[in-house]
């Protein structure tokens, strides 16, 4: 049987063990939500840590299947069929947590939940289709509970909002042509902006002398109706025809929209013998809410339905994914006052459907707390994992072909990711 001094001492491992896990999750998940920090049982807490994260996705087989010189990007399988398709990345976390009387906590918090990054670069039999693409958003959060006795434990209604921005950009070659005229390097660019508002809800259920607590969350969509950016073609001067009415060696205003998807996670933990505790988690992502992003010239805003396969479609992000699940669980173990440790094990789901290279991931984290005072708790976590095999080709979707640019395969490769954080509790 536990006590709430083991409470108070390893629960946090299973936000340790958490930071590492779901950083290379499926879609473009990077840190996700994650208000753990709430139920922190001091007055008063400040946390800041970050996330390295150092995936090695690598491409093979690679084969140029549009070979047409414009808007094709010509004839590149004379080049390398192999490319480093990922790139490292750091997540950050700042939080601050307050309570207010014997029922009331609230957490603010900035994190960076979305994202993605791949950077094959120029020199690949794909570059029509991809050179580097990122997405990054920024979220500020606000989010309060209120608890009250029932039965052996506290109930806890659970309740925010979050403001979230993103942005991103795209590179690929449109065209071989100005590489041998001399008149550019013949590459186009997106790049794009916007931000929303979002909400979460959710209850929980905490028994602190067993360190016991179940918590299910859910955190609404965010959608970016005004997406807004330009589509530089100053590079692609090309002697053809305009790729949908963007004229070649210019700068196009275009516009979109999309939304970052909703997601649902049920959390549980309970102390399983003195100083010991399990814990787990299911979250679904509603990833399929992202397929294709058209953007469209803003000349043509409210005349024409911007829409994939469009024929005012001047480019577009295609994602195309599945609903996303993350299973994790774990132990952790108390061993002094001052050092706590935890395990744990995450499977999740990929969310490419035979177009792109998010397939099933498995990943091993283990963490350590340090608490040399009452005041102050130093974490450390490490995770290594698995990112399964597959590969990607011709998709159609609702009449629209996908995938017919470039095709590839990749073998099981490795992720690693290392992540830190201090908390000062007063």
């Amino acid at each position: 049987m536990a006590s709430r001094r083991f409470s108070k001492g390893v629960t946090s491992l299973v936000l340790l063990s958490s930071l590492a896990s779901p950083s290379f999750a499926g879609g473009l998940e990077r840190g996700g939500y994650n208000i753990d920090q709430l139920f922190d049982t001091s007055p008063f807490s400040f946390q800041s840590g970050v996330t390295y994260v150092t995936p090695q996705r690598k491409l093979k087989d690679v084969r140029d299947t549009d070979t047409s010189t414009s808007p094709g990007g010509g004839n590149l399988n004379s080049r390398p069929n192999t490319a480093d398709d990922s790139s490292n990345y750091t997540i950050p976390y700042i939080g601050f947590k307050a309570g207010f009387g014997d029922a009331i906590d609230c957490l603010v918090d900035y994190s960076e939940p979305f994202g993605g990054h791949t950077d094959p670069g120029l020199n690949w039999a794909g570059a029509n289709n991809n050179i580097e693409t990122e997405i990054k958003t920024r979220n500020y959060g606000g989010t309060c509970s209120y608890r009250f006795d029932v039965g052996p434990g506290q109930l806890r209604f659970i309740g925010g909002a979050f403001y979230q921005e993103v942005e991103g950009f795209k590179e690929r070659l449109v065209s071989t042509v100005p590489l041998l005229v001399g008149t550019g390097n013949g590459v186009g660019r997106l790049d794009l902006e916007d931000s929303g508002w979002g909400w979460r809800a959710g209850l929980a259920y905490e028994i602190p002398e067993y360190a016991m607590r179940a918590s299910l969350v859910y955190n609404s969509r965010v959608k970016y109706d005004n997406l807004t950016g330009t589509v530089d073609l100053t590079q692609v001067t090309a002697p053809f025809a305009p790729l949908n009415g963007a004229p070649y060696g210019r700068v196009t205003d275009v516009f979109g929209s999309a939304e970052a998807p909703d997601s649902l996670e049920l959390k549980l933990q309970s102390g399983i013998a003195p100083d010991w505790l399990a814990f787990g988690s299911v979250k679904w992502t509603n990833w399929s809410v992202l397929q294709s992003v058209p953007f469209c010239p803003k000349s043509t805003k409210g005349l024409v339905a911007c829409t994939s396969g469009g024929a005012t479609e001047l480019t577009s992000l295609d994602l195309l994914y599945q609903d996303g699940w993350t299973i994790t669980g774990g132990v952790g173990h108390k061993f002094n006052e001052q050092w706590a440790g935890a395990v744990s094990l995450t499977w999740d789901r990929g969310t490419s459907q035979g177009y792109g290279a998010q397939t099933d991931s498995w990943t091993l984290g283990l963490g350590a707390a340090f608490t040399p005072t009452e005041h102050i708790e130093w974490r450390v976590a490490g995770a290594v994992g698995v990112l399964t095999s597959g590969s990607s080709g011709v998709v159609t979707q609702n009449g629209v072909t996908f995938g017919d640019d470039v095709s590839y395969s990749f073998d099981n490769d490795m992720v690693a990711a290392l992540s830190t954080s201090l908390k000062i509790k007063f």
